[in-house]
C-alpha cells in the first residue's frame, strides 16, 4: 500500500492536540475511524462532542470511500483540537472529485452525508491538495485543551 495522502510537512498552526490515522479504503474501516475520533474527543476532555465528532468522521469517511478513494491508496483522518475548536478532516487521493450539493427525495436511501455535515458542523470546507483533497468539519467545544 502507498499512502497517497502524506501528512503536511509544515502545518500552518500549532494544535493543542493532534492525531492522524490512515486507513485502507474498505467499508470496515469506517466504524474503526468513527470510534477512534470519538475516543479522541473524549480523551481530550470533550465527551459531550464525541457523538457529533464520530458522526462527522463517519460521513466524511463514507464520502471518501464512495467518491474519493482509489484501489491501494489510503485515506487519512486527522483530528485536532485547537482552543475551542475540534476539527475532523478526511483526505483522499481524488482531487478531481469534489463534493457537490444535490437534490434528494424522501425515498432516497443515500445522499444525505453533506447535509448532516452542514447541520452538525460550525464550519466546514474542501481544500484541494497537490494530490487529492481534504474535507474538514469543525465543532465548537467549550473550554480549551485543559478544560
Amino acid at each position: 500500500m502507498t499512502d497517497s495522502c502524506p501528512p503536511p510537512f509544515n502545518r500552518p498552526k500549532a494544535y493543542d492536540r493532534y492525531d492522524a490515522a490512515s486507513y485502507t479504503p474498505t467499508p470496515g474501516n469506517i466504524p474503526v475511524a468513527r470510534r477512534h475520533v470519538a475516543g479522541l474527543a473524549a480523551d481530550w476532555g470533550h465527551p459531550g462532542a464525541a457523538g457529533d465528532a464520530a458522526l462527522l468522521a463517519s460521513e466524511l469517511c463514507t464520502n471518501a470511500l464512495l467518491h474519493g478513494c482509489l484501489r491501494d491508496r489510503l485515506f487519512r483522518v486527522e483530528t485536532s483540537l485547537n482552543g475551542n475548536t475540534l476539527r475532523v478532516a478526511v483526505t483522499d487521493p481524488r482531487g478531481e472529485r469534489l463534493p457537490e450539493a444535490r437534490g434528494i427525495e424522501d425515498t432516497d436511501q443515500s445522499g444525505r452525508g453533506l447535509l448532516i455535515v452542514r447541520a452538525l458542523a460550525a464550519r466546514w470546507a474542501v481544500e484541494k491538495l497537490t494530490v487529492g483533497k481534504r474535507i474538514w468539519a469543525e465543532l465548537d467545544v467549550p473550554g480549551g485543551a485543559d478544560a
